[in-house]
């Protein structure tokens, strides 16, 4: 579908848009289009940086998620006539 698009209509498509939005328009267009993607770029390189950090210091620290060696034991109960 989109290869019977040649340079000549993808001119007249330019020119379509540029007599629609106008060059004030599509310049804010882009810089905030070049913005949002800066943004989110950095966003990721910050969450994957401190998902490294995490990794290290999980790496060496101990988890204590599951400590059962301080739990109290059960005694049996005394109504229990068995």
């Amino acid at each position: 579908m989109l290869s019977n698009i040649g340079p000549v209509q993808l001119l007249i498509v330019l020119a379509i848009v540029l007599a629609i939005f106008g060059t004030k328009r599509l310049r804010t267009l882009g810089s905030d289009l070049g913005s949002a993607v800066k943004g989110f770029r950095s966003a990721v390189n910050d969450a994957d940086n401190e998902a490294d950090t995490e990794s290290t210091e999980q790496i060496g620290a101990k988890s204590k998620d599951a400590d059962f060696d301080n739990t109290p034991v059960e005694e049996p109960s005394k109504n229990n006539n068995n």
